[in-house]
Order: structure tokens, then C-alpha cells, then sequence
């Protein structure tokens, strides 16, 4: 007998073989149709949350992440404005990439089509519910959500409406659908749905992706892992750098695209603190220093371990490191660095450039912060998460990123 997820895979595969042929303009409408229900009825997905919000503090959760788990009728208004900017963009399904003939008249052509079904285990992070749901059916794609237990009534709240808005739109509910169960038993039996499920997509912290990667059977898009660095050449513009800096580090420390490590030229060192740490101290940065960093803080800072190279903290804590050049830079990034975002600030051209070609990253910034590796900065709309690893999809993963292709072929009775 099937228990609840097998069956819940099962009405996947077979929604998925009807969202498949939808067609954009069925897609766009029940797309419309979510954005219309998150709207008028945002009050109960608050209310919800705000369940969520009160179990958090009492478990003694830690302010940067009741942040990411927390509602606001602006954050709905974000939410919902990125369900519109998906509507608007083209559909990829059924775009043919190449077509030509062939010396023996056949006509080969490779076309778009979806991934499938998607299973997307995630964190606290209500906005992912929506944000995922939406990309997935725009490309084409069934959804089977797994959020963290922090979020559970938001979670549950959300996928209710967006079902009843499928319905509305002539789609099968089961388009969308949350695993209710959130015990760590349910997500390692998802991990090998091999029957049901085409590819897993785990977002969240470093514990979580590593996990899913090391034990799923079902083939697995790495996203999320951020130790982010911020390199502070010689040639820099100080203030430049000092804004950048508190921007990647402060103005979302939570997630994955904010700054972990700065590393800072030795020659530009005593004039960059200067203009950083007033910046940094308004929000009370924590700093983890080297020693030649620790001479020039001093007090101001605590003396870092080799673990906190390699530590994505989430929070306001931030390594800070001394490198002699641009080339011991580059080095330590791709020693330590996850492979997400990784940025230097320099007036120098050919640095800059060398930067550029040398730092093994998903995106890599010339004098920008680095929170801007995001589907809706890069114009992809909402993502549904930011891929670290090398084969089918890198950084920002948006809709042509949800697809595969196969191989239509026309002839007229060729034989081989």
C-alpha cells in the first residue's frame, strides 16, 4: 500500500504530464490567479506566519533568521510583484534551440521542454514557497515543496491558497503541492522518490545541502552554499569599498549572497578600516581577525580560528584577512570560497580583469556588492535558487535553468 508521500508523488507525475502541454497562456492565468489570492487574502497568510513568528521566539530562535522566516505586507507585495514579473517573461517550453538538415534530408531540432517533477526541500523561509511554486509552473513543472518545520503554518497557508488558485485557473491542484510532514524521516524518503521525482533542488543553509547531496538518489542541483568574500585592492576607491562591504554584510546577513570574509590589501588596510568600521559598528559587526588585522582593530575585533575561513555565519559576523597581493586574493577565495559570489573593488582595469577570469564563481563582481546574485536583479525573475555547481545551471536559477530539451526529428521515409 502507498503511503502519503508516494501517493503525493504519484499525483505529481500525473499533473505533470497535464501542465506539460498547458500552453503560456493557461500558465500566465493561474499564475494571475495566485498573485490575486496572496493579495486579498494576505491576512490569513499572516496570521499564519505570525504562528511561525511566536513559536520561533520561544524555541529562541536567532534574530537574522525569525528575519528570514518573518511576513510584512511589503515582503506579500514583493512576493506577488515577482509572481508578475515571471507572467511577463517569455515561456521557454517548445522554443527550439537549433534546427537543421541533415546531408540525408532529415530536419533535427532540439526543443525546451520541462524538467518535470521538482522536489525543492527548503529552510525557513516562507517567500520560497511561492517564489519556487511560481517558477516551476511557468516552465512547465510540477512542485512537491518540503519546508522546514519553523515554517509549517506559513507554509500550509500559502500552498492552500495557491491550490485553490490552480483550481480556479483549470489547472490540477496537485501542480503544487507541500509535504505536511516535516520530520527528517519524510525529507530522507523524498530524497529517493526515484519513481515519482526528476530532480531535487535542497535550499538552504551549508548542513542541509551537503546532506541532501550526500544521501538523495534522485539527481540533485546544489544551490545556496554562500561563504561570499569582498576583496579590498590597493587601488580602491576607500569609501567605495566601505559602503560596499556594509552592504554585502548588513543589509540582509541572513542570506546566501551576503559577505562572510573581507580581505583586505595589506597597503590599504589602516585607510579602509577607517571608512568601514563606523558603517560596520552601526550594526554592531562582529569581527574575526587575522593578526595583522587584530594589530590594526585591535579590540574592536576577536581573533579568528581557521574555522572561520570556511564558516557561512548568517549573521552579523564577518572574517576579516590580510593578503600582501591580488594573486594571495585569488587563492584564498578559491580555497574557501563555495563557488556562489565573489567581488573586488580596485580602480585597476587589468586587476580587475584578472579577477574576473581567475575566481571560480558563480558570479563575480567588479566594485558591486555581491547581494545583487538574485533572479530579480539579473532580470530572470524570482529564482528558485542560486546554483554553485558547474554542469546544466549556474548561479541564478530562473526559468530556462528549470528546463531540459529533446531531440524532434522530421523526415520523409529516410532509412539507415
Amino acid at each position: 500500500m502507498e503511503n502519503t508521500l508516494q501517493q503525493q508523488g504519484r499525483a505529481a507525475r500525473e499533473a505533470s504530464r497535464v501542465l506539460a502541454t498547458a500552453g503560456t497562456e493557461k500558465k500566465n492565468a493561474a499564475l494571475e490567479a495566485i498573485a490575486s489570492v496572496l493579495t486579498d487574502r494576505q491576512e490569513e497568510w499572516l496570521r499564519a506566519n505570525e504562528q511561525d513568528l511566536e513559536a520561533a521566539e520561544r524555541a529562541g530562535m536567532r534574530p537574522a533568521l525569525i528575519d528570514r522566516l518573518r511576513l510584512t505586507p511589503e515582503r506579500i507585495a514583493g512576493i506577488v510583484e515577482g509572481i508578475r514579473q515571471i507572467i511577463v517573461l517569455p515561456d521557454p517550453i517548445g522554443r527550439v534551440d537549433k534546427m537543421e538538415t541533415r546531408p540525408n534530408g532529415l530536419i533535427i531540432g532540439r526543443r525546451r521542454v520541462p524538467l518535470g517533477v521538482i522536489a525543492i526541500i527548503f529552510e525557513a523561509r516562507p517567500n520560497v514557497t511561492v517564489d519556487a511554486a511560481a517558477l516551476c509552473l511557468k516552465s512547465g513543472n510540477v512542485c512537491i515543496l518540503r519546508g522546514g518545520r519553523e515554517a509549517i503554518h506559513s507554509n500550509r497557508c500559502a500552498a492552500k491558497l495557491m491550490r485553490e488558485a490552480l483550481a480556479q485557473a483549470g489547472l490540477p491542484g496537485d501542480c503544487i503541492s507541500l509535504v505536511q510532514d516535516t520530520r527528517r524521516e519524510t525529507a530522507n524518503e523524498l530524497m529517493h522518490l526515484d519513481e515519482y521525482v526528476d530532480v531535487l533542488i535542497p535550499r538552504g543553509g551549508a548542513g542541509l545541502i551537503r546532506t541532501v547531496a550526500k544521501e538523495a538518489s534522485v539527481p540533485v542541483i546544489r544551490t545556496g552554499e554562500g561563504i561570499c568574500h569582498i576583496y579590498v585592492d590597493n587601488e580602491a576607491d576607500m569609501d567605495m569599498a566601505a559602503r560596499i562591504l556594509y552592504n554585502a554584510k548588513c543589509s540582509r546577513p541572513s542570506v546566501c549572497n551576503a559577505a562572510e570574509c573581507v580581505l583586505v590589501h595589506r597597503e590599504a588596510a589602516e585607510g579602509f578600516w577607517e571608512k568601514a568600521l563606523p558603517l560596520l559598528d552601526g550594526r554592531e559587526v562582529e569581527l574575526r581577525a587575522d593578526k595583522p588585522g587584530m594589530e590594526i582593530l585591535g579590540a574592536r575585533a576577536l581573533p579568528a580560528s581557521e574555522e572561520d575561513w570556511d564558516t557561512e555565519y548568517g549573521d552579523y559576523i564577518l572574517a576579516v584577512r590580510t593578503v600582501e597581493n591580488l594573486e594571495e586574493a585569488i587563492e584564498f577565495i578559491n580555497a574557501h570560497g563555495t563557488g556562489h559570489s565573489e567581488c573586488i573593488v580596485t580602480a585597476d582595469y587589468f586587476k580587475a580583469q584578472r579577477f574576473l577570469d581567475a575566481v571560480d564563481a558563480a558570479a563575480v563582481y567588479v566594485n558591486a556588492s555581491t547581494r545583487f546574485t538574485d533572479g530579480g536583479e539579473f532580470g530572470l525573475g524570482a529564482e528558485i535558487g542560486i546554483s554553485t555547481q558547474k554542469m546544466h545551471a549556474r548561479g541564478p536559477m530562473g526559468l530556462e535553468e528549470l528546463t531540459s530539451y529533446k531531440y524532434v526529428i522530421y523526415g520523409e521515409g529516410q532509412l539507415r
